[in-house]
């Protein structure tokens, strides 16, 4: 697989999620309680953060963002309290011409009966939880932010080597599993073969396995095999930040390929550059032990030991000190060398 190809990935991205299915897989995460009816659940939400209504519960609505879940904690409550019943039927009668997904009262709050009523009438969501409000936005932002986040599904296998996430391309039959295997065998984590979700959240690319592959394998000649049935939980992963591209290719005699390591390639994966490196294949190269070596130069370059460049340096700094010796001074620093054996 070129670096063509890893740009032309299909990038995907979901444009919103029912309420019903937020308050189905995070309930329980969330402890969230449903106060209107079941009906109310088919709402959409379609932004990726919350919002804390404070200034339109006062009347100003000019910059409301009301597309986001409205999050109501112990100030606003306390506000839309100190309103009375009167002042609260006002606030939400102007309310109740902004579509809004989902409501949201944190701390156990009860809610108003005004409340209750316009998201009754309007098919508004409101749900409760026992969380605190800035317990409830950072995971709600959290989840939203992975929900909400481009996506594409590859052909590849990612495993964690010293807890370097380590995403290998290439051509059908050209041995990514094989590789991955004798990794897990040698005590490294598999994440995903064959079928890997690539998502980029915030500025990192996180991968992640297949629903229905999960850890399976395919190896040809064997068949099928349950990775943590074989080697045990601890050898699975189930996501894992990429940090490098490891491109396999078959050998060819009329390429060229990376020799000193000075000449870094970078993949732009979904808007993220991702350091990458091309490995020739042929028989008998042990690829796995590469893999580690890769690994932990890529540990070294994330704190800052840049073995290439410090290597190119001591050549060019030799070549310096050479070019301003006379032949004499070196003619005496080799005399000086060989007294010092003999001392």
């Amino acid at each position: 697989m070129s670096s063509k190809h890893i740009l032309d990935w299909d990038v995907n991205k979901k444009h919103f999620l029912l309420v019903r299915d937020f308050y189905e897989r995070y309930r329980g995460e969330m402890n969230l309680v449903l106060l209107t009816g079941d009906a109310t659940l088919d709402s959409k939400i379609a932004e990726k953060m919350t919002h804390r209504p404070g200034l339109a519960l006062t009347g100003f609505t000019d910059v409301y963002s009301n597309r986001r879940i409205q999050v109501l904690g112990s100030t606003e409550w306390a506000y839309l309290e100190s309103l009375g019943p009167e002042g609260r039927k006002l606030v939400f009668a102007k309310l109740a011409r902004f579509p809004t997904p989902l409501w949201v009262l944190t701390h156990s709050l009860p809610p108003h009966e005004e409340l209750l009523a316009m998201c009754e009438q309007y098919g508004i969501p409101l749900l409760r939880t026992k969380l605190g409000t800035q317990e409830f936005v950072t995971l709600a932002h959290r989840i939203l932010a992975e929900w909400f986040a481009p996506y594409s599904d590859i052909h590849a296998s990612l495993v964690d080597v010293y807890g370097v996430g380590m995403l290998y391309v290439g051509d059908s039959n050209i041995g990514k599993s094989e590789c991955v295997l004798d990794l897990v065998e040698r005590g490294h984590r598999l994440v995903a073969d064959d079928s890997v979700r690539v998502r980029r959240i915030g500025d990192a690319v996180i991968g992640s396995c297949n629903s229905i592959v999960e850890h399976h394998m395919e190896i040809r000649g064997i068949g099928v095999i349950d990775i943590p049935r074989l080697f045990g939980i601890h050898a699975v992963r189930r996501v894992k930040k990429i940090e490098l591209i490891v491109e396999l290719q078959f050998w060819s005699p009329d390429a060229s390929y990376e020799r000193t390591g000075l000449d870094e390639k970078f993949a732009n994966v979904l808007g993220v550059d991702v350091p990458k490196v091309v490995i020739p294949v042929s028989p008998g190269k042990n690829i796995t032990v590469i893999s580690e070596v890769m690994a932990m130069n890529q540990l070294m370059k994330l704190n800052g030991v840049n073995v290439a460049q410090e290597f190119n340096a001591r050549i060019i700094q030799a070549m310096h000190d050479k070019g301003r010796r006379s032949p004499e001074s070196e003619l005496g620093s080799a005399f000086g060398r060989t007294d010092e054996l003999y001392e």
